[in-house]
């Protein structure tokens, strides 16, 4: 009985992209947020009795939501592996793979990329390697039918073909290597 995870069990596999919107959003936490924040708190002290003062109680409770999404974002940080998704297998669904499916009910065509753990876009029929579709989909080949639940409604597609996500050309960040993220 291990009981502890796998490095391939806690490894996030996103986009350049994403992963450069979340360093971003994770600057913006640390360096812009937080110390507003304090702001508030200092402030908010300055008013008095802080047994009655609501202004300060929201303040800390802002704090403390602040800190979680703190933490919540460096562990995923720590663990996110950045990927162009240039070297993904096409002869099964796989992460960075472009699906093309026909839902059996209607007979229509949809097509599905399944990219990294940040980039979802619905809209776009673009959906992460850790949604429930996604994860019917992943290691099945052409040919292959799965089902699905969207929105409490189920879903059946047979794969009509597999093929590679092609990224925007863009420059990898410089530091291709992911470290943990300094506050």
């Amino acid at each position: 009985i291990s009981g502890g995870e796998t490095k391939q069990d806690t490894t996030l596999v996103v986009s350049w992209d994403s992963l450069e919107r979340r360093r971003e959003e994770y600057a913006e936490l640390v360096h812009k947020k937080m110390p507003a924040n304090r702001e508030e708190i200092a402030i908010a002290r300055s008013y008095g009795d802080l047994r009655e003062n609501h202004e300060y109680k929201a303040a800390k409770e802002m704090q403390k939501q602040l800190v979680r999404a703190k933490d919540e974002m460096e562990n995923q940080l720590v663990r996110a592996r950045g990927t162009d998704f240039s070297n993904a297998r096409t002869d099964l669904v796989s992460i960075g793979t472009i699906v093309e499916a026909t839902n059996i009910a209607t007979g229509s065509h949809e097509t599905f990329t399944v990219l990294g753990a940040w980039d979802s876009d619905p809209d776009k029929g673009v959906v992460s390697y850790l949604s429930p579709m996604a994860q019917a989909l992943l290691n099945r080949k052409v040919g292959d039918e799965v089902e699905f639940e969207i929105h409490g409604a189920q879903h059946k597609h047979r794969i009509e073909s597999i093929e590679a996500f092609k990224a925007a050309p863009a420059a990898a960040p410089a530091e291709q290597a992911t470290s943990a993220p300094q506050a």
